[in-house]
C-alpha cells in the first residue's frame, strides 16, 4: 500500500495549511494513493472522525500529529494527549513507544531549526526517519536518507503537503496490508516501509539494501537529485 504519511490541513493547521480535509483525501485518492495521514502541528482534530472519513470517503484515513520537541519535529502516531509542556524528543519518543505508538523525525536537516539532524543519532530508542519530504531541498533529503541507512532506521516519505498540488509529491511504500493506525504503527517499528517518488505519475521506491554500499548511495541520490 502506498500512504501519504504527512500531511496538513486547513481546519487544524490554521493559518499554515491552506489545503481542506476534502481536498486532500479526492487528491490522494486521485493520484493513486491507498491513504493519508493527516498529521496537524500539536493538534489531535482528526482523531475525533479519522474513522467516519475513512467510512465516507471509502479511502484509508489515520490521524497522526506533528510535534516540536527541543530538538525538532516529529511525527506521532498513536498518542491521544497532546503533551502540557514542550519536551525533549527523547522524552516524547519515550512516551509514544510506552503507549504503543510510533515516532517519525520530520525532515531531519531542513534548514529552519525544526529539524532533529544530528540529534537522531543520540536517541537511545529507534525511530523513523521521514527521509523524503516534500517541503525540503534535495541535498537535505539526501543527508537524511544516508543517515538512516547508517543507522539502520526506517526510512519514509511524505509529502508535508499544505496545498492540493502537493499531496503525493513522496510517500511511503506498506508492503502489507494497512487497515488501520495499529497496523501503520506496527509497520513502522517492524521497519516494514520504504520511501517512494512520485514522478511523471509513477511512484519509484528507494528500496533498502541488505548492506550499505557505495554504488546503491550514487542510484539513491540520483533519483533525489533528479526529483521535479
Amino acid at each position: 500500500m502506498i500512504i501519504d504519511i504527512h500531511v496538513h490541513t486547513s481546519e487544524y493547521s490554521l493559518g499554515d495549511s491552506s489545503l481542506s480535509i476534502e481536498n486532500a483525501i479526492i487528491r490522494a485518492k486521485s493520484i493513486g494513493l491507498d491513504g493519508i495521514c493527516f498529521t496537524d502541528h500539536e493538534s489531535l482534530g482528526i482523531y475525533d472522525f479519522a474513522a467516519e472519513l475513512s467510512a465516507r470517503y471509502d479511502f484509508l484515513v489515520i490521524p497522526g500529529i506533528e510535534i516540536l520537541t527541543h530538538e525538532g519535529d516529529l511525527l506521532v502516531f498513536g498518542m491521544e494527549e497532546l503533551p502540557t509542556r514542550k519536551l525533549h524528543a527523547s522524552e516524547l519518543v519515550s512516551l509514544v513507544k510506552q503507549k504503543g505508538g510510533a515516532a517519525i523525525s520530520a525532515h531531519p536537516f531542513r534548514d529552519n531549526k525544526r529539524g532533529m539532524g544530528h540529534h537522531i543519532t543520540r536517541m537511545d530508542e529507534t525511530i523513523g526517519i521521514e527521509v523524503l519530504n516534500g517541503r525540503t531541498v534535495r541535498e537535505n533529503n539526501a543527508k537524511a536518507f544516508r543517515l538512516a541507512l547508517e543507522l539502520g532506521y526506517p526510512c519514509l516519505g511524505g509529502s508535508d503537503a499544505h496545498t492540493e498540488e502537493e499531496v503525493g509529491a513522496f510517500a511511503t511504500l506498506f508492503p502489507g496490508k494497512i487497515r488501520n493506525l495499529e497496523d501503520l504503527i506496527r509497520s513502522v517499528n517492524q521497519n516494514e516501509v520504504s520511501p517512494l517518488i512520485r514522478q511523471k505519475g509513477n511512484y519509484l521506491a528507494l528500496e533498502e539494501p541488505v548492506e550499505e554500499n557505495r554504488r546503491y548511495l550514487r542510484s539513491a541520490h540520483s533519483l533525489l537529485y533528479s526529483f521535479s
